[in-house]
């Protein structure tokens, strides 16, 4: 029978265990979580009038607020190209104030030459990983979707992935990906019956049910040892820093 072992030495010497977390069930504990709606920020990635990752965009919030969502479509059209203007553009500061308000996103993007779309990546290259000690994506829940006017394929959802990795966000296990798009819509722009508009609304069930899991917990899920280790150091070197000029000052 095989037999499993440990490392013999289970020290960590270069670790400062002051600052290591031990997660528990205490501290995932909630007490009294929030109660308003989850606020959800959809993005699409298209800006064509009859625009079908719009299209699936508005299925899909249309889902949410049944299920108890509150919903905002940011409309990329008029958003500059990134760094093409100050980040005080008036679009662009809609896009950041929606981003800090959200507790999840669903991001729908076309698939365009294998990948998604500039108009959706522009959107996401204007977002900071940090602004003023603001993140305006770190923790949120995500969820991907995508649609082609071909075959079916996940390229698009595996970039968004990608993405949302990036953005340090957390992204659901499940995902969206519609096949020959303008076969799917009627002509008011409403999702036909399908297995396609079956997995929409299980995407956002899933979605639903991680904001609400994530939410109250978002702070403690994305507290990291090394920014910790970083804070602890700064305050150290401003302190030592304190003293100095103290010393100074006395001497003087």
């Amino acid at each position: 029978m095989t037999s499993y072992s440990s490392p013999a030495d289970l020290t960590l010497p270069i670790a400062d265990e002051t600052l290591l977390d031990t997660p528990t069930h205490d501290k995932l504990s909630l007490s009294g979580g929030a109660t308003h709606p989850p606020r959800i920020l959809l993005l699409y990635g298209s800006l064509r009038e009859r625009s079908y990752s719009r299209l699936l965009t508005e299925e899909a919030a249309r889902i949410l607020n049944r299920l108890g969502a509150e919903t905002r479509i940011f409309d990329p059209d008029g958003l500059p190209l990134p760094d093409s203007v100050a980040a005080d553009h008036p679009k662009v500061a809609e896009l950041r104030a929606l981003s800090n308000w959200s507790e999840g996103q669903v991001w729908c993007s076309p698939e365009r030459h294998g990948t998604l779309t500039g108009v959706f990546k522009s959107q996401i290259d204007w977002l900071p990983l940090e602004l003023e000690s603001v993140r305006p994506t770190q923790g949120r829940t995500l969820a991907v979707m995508q649609v082609s006017g071909g075959s079916q394929s996940f390229n698009a959802v595996n970039a968004l992935r990608v993405l949302g990795r990036w953005m340090r966000m957390v992204t659901i296990p499940n995902q969206s990906s519609v096949a020959k798009a303008y076969q799917e819509f009627d002509e008011d722009g409403r999702m036909k019956p399908s297995p396609y508009y079956d997995r929409v609304v299980d995407v956002m069930e899933e979605l639903m049910k991680f904001t609400l899991l994530v939410r109250d917990r978002s702070d403690y899920l994305t507290d990291r040892y090394s920014e910790r280790k970083g804070v602890a150091a700064e305050v150290a070197r401003l302190a030592q820093r304190a003293m100095e000029q103290e010393t100074q000052t006395t001497e003087s």
